[in-house]
Protein backbone atom coordinates (compact mmCIF):
# COMPACT_ATOMS: atom_id res chain seq x y z
CA UNK A 1 0.00 0.00 0.00
CA UNK A 2 1.38 3.33 -1.03
CA UNK A 3 -0.39 6.56 -0.22
CA UNK A 4 0.62 7.78 -3.68
CA UNK A 5 -0.75 4.84 -5.70
CA UNK A 6 -3.36 6.03 -8.20
CA UNK A 7 -6.87 4.80 -7.36
CA UNK A 8 -9.93 4.61 -9.61
CA UNK A 9 -12.68 6.98 -8.44
CA UNK A 10 -16.30 6.11 -9.30
CA UNK A 11 -19.73 7.75 -9.29
CA UNK A 12 -22.88 6.56 -7.50
CA UNK A 13 -23.54 4.00 -10.26
CA UNK A 14 -20.00 2.56 -10.04
CA UNK A 15 -18.83 4.13 -13.32
CA UNK A 16 -15.20 5.24 -13.38
CA UNK A 17 -15.17 9.03 -13.04
CA UNK A 18 -11.44 9.65 -12.73
CA UNK A 19 -8.42 8.79 -10.63
CA UNK A 20 -6.52 10.35 -7.74
CA UNK A 21 -3.70 9.38 -5.37
CA UNK A 22 -4.81 7.10 -2.55
CA UNK A 23 -4.12 9.78 0.11
CA UNK A 24 -6.51 12.20 -1.62
CA UNK A 25 -9.22 9.53 -1.95
CA UNK A 26 -8.98 8.88 1.82
CA UNK A 27 -8.70 12.57 2.79
CA UNK A 28 -11.78 13.54 0.77
CA UNK A 29 -13.77 10.33 1.30
CA UNK A 30 -14.13 9.81 -2.46
CA UNK A 31 -16.09 6.81 -3.73
CA UNK A 32 -13.81 4.09 -5.09
CA UNK A 33 -13.69 0.39 -5.89
CA UNK A 34 -12.25 -2.39 -3.77
CA UNK A 35 -11.98 -6.16 -3.84
CA UNK A 36 -12.86 -8.54 -1.02
CA UNK A 37 -11.50 -12.10 -1.17
CA UNK A 38 -12.60 -14.64 1.41
CA UNK A 39 -9.94 -17.35 1.66
CA UNK A 40 -11.24 -20.72 2.85
CA UNK A 41 -9.30 -23.92 3.39
CA UNK A 42 -10.72 -27.30 2.35
CA UNK A 43 -11.99 -27.83 5.94
CA UNK A 44 -14.26 -24.78 5.48
CA UNK A 45 -12.34 -22.52 7.86
CA UNK A 46 -11.87 -18.88 6.87
CA UNK A 47 -8.59 -16.96 6.95
CA UNK A 48 -8.81 -13.97 9.31
CA UNK A 49 -6.10 -11.35 9.34
CA UNK A 50 -5.29 -8.66 11.85
CA UNK A 51 -4.54 -5.39 10.10
CA UNK A 52 -1.48 -3.41 11.10
CA UNK A 53 -1.99 -0.24 13.11
CA UNK A 54 -0.51 1.75 10.21
CA UNK A 55 -3.39 0.96 7.80
CA UNK A 56 -5.16 4.09 6.55
CA UNK A 57 -8.60 2.73 7.40
CA UNK A 58 -9.66 0.37 10.21
CA UNK A 59 -6.12 0.17 11.68
CA UNK A 60 -5.60 -2.77 14.03
CA UNK A 61 -8.97 -4.32 13.17
CA UNK A 62 -9.52 -7.96 12.32
CA UNK A 63 -10.60 -8.61 8.74
CA UNK A 64 -12.28 -11.66 7.22
CA UNK A 65 -11.42 -10.52 3.69
CA UNK A 66 -8.15 -10.03 1.91
CA UNK A 67 -8.21 -7.31 -0.72
CA UNK A 68 -7.92 -3.63 -1.29
CA UNK A 69 -8.54 -0.69 -3.56
CA UNK A 70 -8.75 -1.08 -7.32
CA UNK A 71 -6.06 0.97 -9.02
CA UNK A 72 -6.66 3.24 -12.00
CA UNK A 73 -6.91 1.17 -15.19
CA UNK A 74 -7.23 -2.09 -13.24
CA UNK A 75 -10.16 -4.52 -13.37
CA UNK A 76 -11.74 -5.93 -10.22
CA UNK A 77 -10.41 -9.39 -11.09
CA UNK A 78 -6.84 -8.18 -11.67
CA UNK A 79 -7.01 -6.23 -8.41
CA UNK A 80 -8.23 -9.29 -6.49
CA UNK A 81 -5.42 -11.46 -7.86
CA UNK A 82 -2.82 -8.76 -7.12
CA UNK A 83 -4.05 -8.13 -3.57
CA UNK A 84 -4.21 -11.85 -2.76
CA UNK A 85 -0.61 -12.30 -3.83
CA UNK A 86 0.62 -9.11 -2.11
CA UNK A 87 -1.10 -9.68 1.24
CA UNK A 88 -0.94 -13.47 1.62
CA UNK A 89 1.47 -14.70 -1.06
CA UNK A 90 -1.31 -16.70 -2.73
CA UNK A 91 -1.32 -16.99 -6.52
CA UNK A 92 -2.71 -19.26 -9.17
CA UNK A 93 -5.97 -20.07 -7.36
CA UNK A 94 -9.44 -19.93 -8.88
CA UNK A 95 -11.29 -16.80 -7.76
CA UNK A 96 -15.06 -17.33 -7.58
CA UNK A 97 -16.99 -14.08 -8.04
CA UNK A 98 -20.07 -13.65 -5.84
CA UNK A 99 -21.66 -10.17 -5.77
CA UNK A 100 -21.07 -6.42 -5.87
CA UNK A 101 -22.20 -4.10 -3.09
CA UNK A 102 -21.96 -0.50 -1.94
CA UNK A 103 -20.69 0.30 1.56
CA UNK A 104 -20.47 3.66 3.26
CA UNK A 105 -19.43 4.78 6.72
CA UNK A 106 -17.27 7.56 8.18
CA UNK A 107 -14.89 8.52 5.38
CA UNK A 108 -15.30 5.29 3.43
CA UNK A 109 -17.48 5.05 0.33
CA UNK A 110 -16.70 1.91 -1.63
CA UNK A 111 -18.11 -0.26 -4.40
CA UNK A 112 -16.90 -3.75 -3.54
CA UNK A 113 -16.75 -6.94 -5.54
CA UNK A 114 -16.64 -10.15 -3.52
CA UNK A 115 -14.64 -13.24 -4.41
CA UNK A 116 -13.75 -16.41 -2.59
CA UNK A 117 -11.11 -19.07 -3.07
CA UNK A 118 -9.93 -22.27 -1.47
CA UNK A 119 -6.30 -22.54 -0.39
CA UNK A 120 -4.43 -24.99 1.83
CA UNK A 121 -0.87 -23.91 1.11
CA UNK A 122 1.63 -21.78 2.97
CA UNK A 123 0.59 -18.16 3.62
CA UNK A 124 3.17 -15.37 3.53
CA UNK A 125 1.90 -12.25 5.30
CA UNK A 126 2.72 -8.80 3.93
CA UNK A 127 4.20 -7.32 7.10
CA UNK A 128 3.38 -3.70 6.17
CA UNK A 129 -0.35 -4.48 6.05
CA UNK A 130 -1.00 -7.73 7.93
CA UNK A 131 0.10 -8.11 11.55
CA UNK A 132 -1.03 -11.73 11.90
CA UNK A 133 -3.52 -14.22 10.53
CA UNK A 134 -4.84 -17.76 10.67
CA UNK A 135 -7.77 -19.94 9.65
CA UNK A 136 -10.77 -20.07 12.00
CA UNK A 137 -14.09 -21.93 11.99
CA UNK A 138 -16.95 -19.60 11.04
CA UNK A 139 -18.61 -19.99 14.45
CA UNK A 140 -15.40 -18.88 16.20
CA UNK A 141 -15.18 -15.81 13.94
CA UNK A 142 -18.72 -14.75 14.82
CA UNK A 143 -17.98 -15.12 18.55
CA UNK A 144 -14.70 -13.21 18.24
CA UNK A 145 -16.46 -10.40 16.33
CA UNK A 146 -18.65 -9.83 19.41
CA UNK A 147 -15.54 -9.02 21.48
CA UNK A 148 -12.99 -7.57 19.03
CA UNK A 149 -13.18 -4.90 16.32
CA UNK A 150 -13.70 -6.32 12.82
CA UNK A 151 -13.90 -4.27 9.64
CA UNK A 152 -17.60 -3.47 9.14
CA UNK A 153 -17.50 -3.96 5.36
CA UNK A 154 -15.75 -7.32 5.75
CA UNK A 155 -18.34 -8.57 8.22
CA UNK A 156 -21.14 -7.39 5.93
CA UNK A 157 -19.54 -9.39 3.11
CA UNK A 158 -19.22 -12.54 5.22
CA UNK A 159 -22.78 -12.40 6.55
CA UNK A 160 -24.25 -11.76 3.11
CA UNK A 161 -22.21 -14.52 1.51
CA UNK A 162 -23.29 -17.00 4.18
CA UNK A 163 -26.95 -15.98 3.74
CA UNK A 164 -26.94 -16.11 -0.06
CA UNK A 165 -24.50 -18.81 -1.04
CA UNK A 166 -23.43 -22.34 -0.38
CA UNK A 167 -19.66 -21.96 -0.22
Amino acid sequence: MSRDEIVAIVDEQNNVAGSVPRWKMRAEGLPHRATYILVFNTAGDLFVQKRTVTKDIYPGYYDVATGGVVLAGETYHASAARELEEELGIRGVELRQHFDFYHTDDGNRVWGRVYSCTYDGHVVLQEEEVESGDYYPLEAIMKLSDREPFTPDGMYVLRRLLNETRI
